[in-house]
């Protein structure tokens, strides 16, 4: 039987319909997305499902005895609760099942063996099993290891976390419930790549059905079997993965003449974004299958709410030319109070370079482009900007658009721009008409975000340095960033969970991890890739030198070593030999997408495009030259 069904639902707001006709139906290990504007009802209908809202049409079936947990922004209302007692609490039946058995233990040490309280016992017995048996708790403990909290962190009140990781212990507790049906409110705010993957990799192996609400496009593609398309009051279902839906919305527009360009540019993105996407060594079996999954093109008819007509688009001025080294930190300690975050750090910024940084939470990334800006000055080495550099910092808390007043006039400040002017640069960040006389302190976090973008715009600077500039933003606006900064001709330093963004936009790869600073030639998801790969490995050596111990252990300690080559050395060359053949096809990919013109329409474009095919063959030399010193190593084994 489904989980939830739902037939015709429809709800009114503040005497206004909101939407009506929204049908679905989810199995267990279904992950539905919904996708529609600000106010298309998404977290309306999310509330529905959790049964806190009532729908005033249609009908909502859930499976008998389904267990429904809600995720959103909400903060927990016990402030005093620990963060494990709140975590646990998720599992409020299986703490009564274990309270009724130990009941039911003391009724039988009394001397009670009557045939209703051993069944009683054995009934509690077995739904405490099917629940996870006296281990549930470990599982608990592994979804809080998952989303990044320590095990001593469990101990400490809920008033004594952050806003971020009090929204990560709502999503812990959710997780933890094992719910039949999970309800997810943009779940991957506030978390790290390595608890974004965790996450992803804890859905798709969840029994049970999923609707989530998400802006994350890496983490769409990568959970999502189906999406649900609420626009102008009404609703449409897809089966098939996010980037399906995505092409399919364009060709839809294109059938219905509308911005053809446009959308015939979404459905090159589409391709682009798999192709990235399936460098994800974990995910290119993934990737490849949802490639045969593009349905053909359905060309109905839509009706549209003249609203979603508004997207963001924009674009950077053509940025004074810097020198050639726009940025130099020589052997940087950068320091907070008590901890040294990066203890003898290095590193020179090109004109034209785009680089991002990445590294768990709490490693510094932030601090470290706040010392690059100029906002905050190493506790020893140098820093230096070169000729003609004029920088651009974007906060992750978009402090550029604080402060007193309206819109307009944080626009008029920033920028010094008057008049239509300034109006005009607001209409192009989708303020217009009253919406630039809203106060500061009333607007968004994505007005927030979109006001300061158009300040940085404005600012002419050839050197972009930016702390997660996604926060806040709907996917369609990601996009518009991701566009302009690849259009954008000066340097950029970008610092961001948004995974789609990081691979898009970068042609470096910063690590910041453990007090260093390691560079990477490559983008985040070859790196990303390279990585998971060298862990592998060191996994499969470790685990082959446990068995060797056993097996000199239980053979008495006898010397078992014998002559030729080592297990190791004759695994390293072959490990070699299939990243040549990687490297190989890699370059050839590149090679291939540079026969495009457009690869060659601009001087930024081509710029990078050279250093990319640089990359790909270094990449190749560089492994044949290790092929050749491990073959060495081997023959003299």
């Amino acid at each position: 039987m489904a989980v939830a069904i739902a037939s015709n639902l429809g709800i009114h707001v503040g005497g206004q319909p909101l939407f009506a006709d929204v049908s679905f139906k989810l199995e267990r290990r279904e992950r539905m997305t919904l996708s529609g504007r600000n106010g298309a009802g998404k977290s309306t209908l999310l509330r529905i499902l959790a049964g806190e809202l009532t729908p005033d049409s249609g009908v909502l079936s859930l499976e008998k005895g389904a267990r429904v947990a809600l995720h959103d922004q909400r903060p927990p209302r016990e402030p005093e609760l620990t963060l494990g007692d709140y975590v646990f609490s998720g599992r409020a039946d299986v703490i009564a099942l274990e309270e009724r058995l130990a009941g039911l233990e003391r009724t039988m040490s009394d001397g009670d063996h009557s045939s209703e309280t051993m069944e009683a016992y054995a009934d509690a017995q077995a739904r405490l099993d099917l629940a996870g048996g006296y281990r549930w708790r470990d599982d608990v403990l592994a979804v809080l290891t998952g989303l990044g909290f320590r095990a001593e962190q469990s101990e400490r009140a809920l008033r004594t976390f952050s806003g971020g990781e009090l929204t990560r212990a709502s999503l812990a507790r959710s997780l933890a419930a094992r719910p039949e049906l999970l309800l997810l409110d943009e779940p991957t705010n506030h978390l790290d790549i390595p608890s974004l993957e965790w996450l992803e990799g804890y859905l798709t192996d969840l029994d049970a059905a999923v609707v989530l609400v998400a802006h994350d496009r890496w983490f769409l593609e990568a959970v999502g079997t189906s999406v649900l398309e609420l626009e102008a009051g009404r609703a449409r279902y897809f089966s098939g993965p996010w980037h399906a839906w995505r092409k399919e919305q364009a060709a839809r527009e294109i059938a219905l003449g509308k911005a053809i360009e446009r959308q015939e540019a979404e459905i090159a993105r589409m391709e682009r974004f798999v192709e990235r996407f399936r460098y994800k060594a974990t995910k290119a079996r993934q990737a490849q299958s949802r490639l045969k999954q593009i349905e053909r093109v359905k060309r109905d008819a839509a009706t549209r709410d003249p609203r979603d007509q508004r997207t963001l688009r924009f674009s950077f001025p053509t940025p004074v030319r810097a020198g050639r080294f726009v940025l130099k930190m020589e052997d940087a300690r950068i320091e907070v109070p008590g901890r040294t975050l990066v203890e003898s750090g290095t590193l020179r910024v090109e004109r034209g370079e785009h680089l991002v940084v990445v590294g768990p939470n709490g490693a510094g990334k932030t601090t470290l482009i706040e010392t690059l800006s100029g906002r905050r000055p190493p506790a020893s080495g140098k820093l230096a900007t070169g000729h003609n550099v004029e920088i651009g910092y974007l906060s992750q808390h978009a402090d550029t658009a604080a402060g007193d007043g309206t819109v307009l006039e944080a626009v008029q400040r920033g920028t010094g721009l008057s008049g239509q002017k300034a109006r005009d640069l607001l209409g192009g960040f989708l303020f217009s008409g009253s919406e630039v006389d809203k106060r500061l302190a009333d607007i968004s976090g994505g007005e927030q975000r979109r006001l300061s973008l158009a300040i940085l715009v404005a600012s002419g600077a050839n050197v972009l340095i930016l702390d997660e500039p996604t926060n806040h933003l709907d996917v369609e606006s990601r996009e518009a960033l991701e566009d302009a900064l690849l259009e954008f001709e000066g340097a950029v330093i970008l610092v961001s969970h948004d995974r789609a963004l990081l691979e898009a936009v970068g042609s470096r790869t910063i690590v910041c991890e453990d007090g260093r600073l390691e560079s990477h030639l490559s983008g985040w998801a070859e790196y990303q890739r390279a990585r998971d790969e060298s862990e592998a490995r060191e996994r499969e050596v470790a685990a082959e030198d446990r068995r060797e111990a056993a097996a000199g252990s239980a053979s008495g300690g006898r010397d078992s070593r014998r002559e030729g080559p080592s297990k190791n050395a004759v695994r390293k060359v072959a490990t070699i030999e299939r990243e040549i053949e990687r490297a190989e096809a890699e370059l050839r990919a590149v090679e291939d997408e540079l026969a495009d013109p457009a690869a060659w329409s601009s001087p930024g474009r081509s710029r990078r495009a050279t250093e990319r095919h640089e990359a790909a063959r270094q990449a190749v030399q560089d492994l044949y030259d290790q092929l050749e010193a491990a073959e060495g190593a081997l023959t003299a084994g």
